[in-house]
């Protein structure tokens, strides 16, 4: 797999940027690749270069990706500085519950109706899902969209103030999880040992929900490169991002292990 520089903006130029209208609310989504549809959705603060490198691997390994822009400037290396202003911006939208346990986040209807969108575009047997850090727990929600096949959640940092919250609501977690019983699916999720934002917690509180439906991977901190940008080196002072910031893009690693897991399971799901 050809992979670009990931220290420097990245212009995006092999994706399509898409103003799609679902439910009434228009949102970009960059598009890329052919077969079944795999929803990358971006962590803090946006799709960087790092979320960009991510999205190629699913495409190239056989997928279109849609890459909806939620928050920060697309393709962006930002600054620490301007990394926080794009997290405080999306603390207080309305759009997101950074604080709320029990609550799902509203965007998660509109990124439901733009998995069903998805697999009228693309077709096969479903659509896979990733969400990460901010959007960690996404997945999980769209889980409620019968086209929904194969949720990964990375290192989920919702809500942020109560390391064994879910961020969702009970109705809906409890739904998700007749689902995962009655058509024996499973949902794939990842954090590293010593997150601060993603705790053993959080990970208890969802087995505890979902049974040996959801299926943790908690990779040691010493997997974790400490080679960062601005805003990661500057405010994420552990280990957090494992397909993106902090993972380490040499054959063995841990981090590209949990990769090409990912991958597979989008292929087990959804080919």
């Amino acid at each position: 797999m050809l992979t670009r520089p990931v220290d420097r903006d990245d212009p995006l130029e092999d994706f399509v940027a898409r103003e799609i209208t679902l439910i009434g609310i228009t949102k970009r989504v960059l598009v890329s690749g052919n077969g079944p549809a795999v929803i990358v959705m971006t962590e803090m603060p946006g799709i960087s270069p790092h979320v960009a490198r991510f999205s190629r691997w699913v495409r190239d390994a056989g997928f279109t990706v849609y890459m909806p822009s939620l928050f920060g400037r697309d393709g962006a290396l930002v600054s620490a500085e301007e990394g926080v202003a794009v997290m405080q911006r999306a603390c207080v939208s309305a759009e997101f519950r950074a604080f709320a346990a029990n609550e799902s986040s509203p965007v998660t209807v509109w990124l439901r109706a733009l998995a069903r969108f998805a697999h009228e575009e693309c077709g096969g047997l479903g659509v896979g899902a990733i969400g990460m850090c901010f959007t960690g727990n996404f997945a999980l929600s769209m889980m409620l969209e019968p086209a929904m096949l194969a949720p990964v959640v990375s290192q989920p940092s919702l809500p942020l103030n109560d390391p064994a919250g879910m961020a969702m609501a009970p109705e809906e977690l409890a739904a998700v999880r007749e689902r995962l019983d009655r058509e024996d699916l499973t949902v794939m999720a990842y954090r590293f040992a010593g997150d601060k934002f993603c705790k053993a917690q959080r990970f208890a509180a969802f087995s505890e929900a979902l049974g040996d439906r959801f299926v943790a991977r908690v990779l040691p901190d010493s997997a974790a490169s400490t080679n960062l940008p601005p805003f990661f080196a500057t405010h994420v002072t552990t280990p957090h991002s494992v397909v993106t910031a902090h993972l380490i893009d040499e054959a063995g690693q841990p981090t590209i292990a949990a990769r090409d897991e990912i991958l597979a399971f989008f292929k087990r799901r959804l080919k």
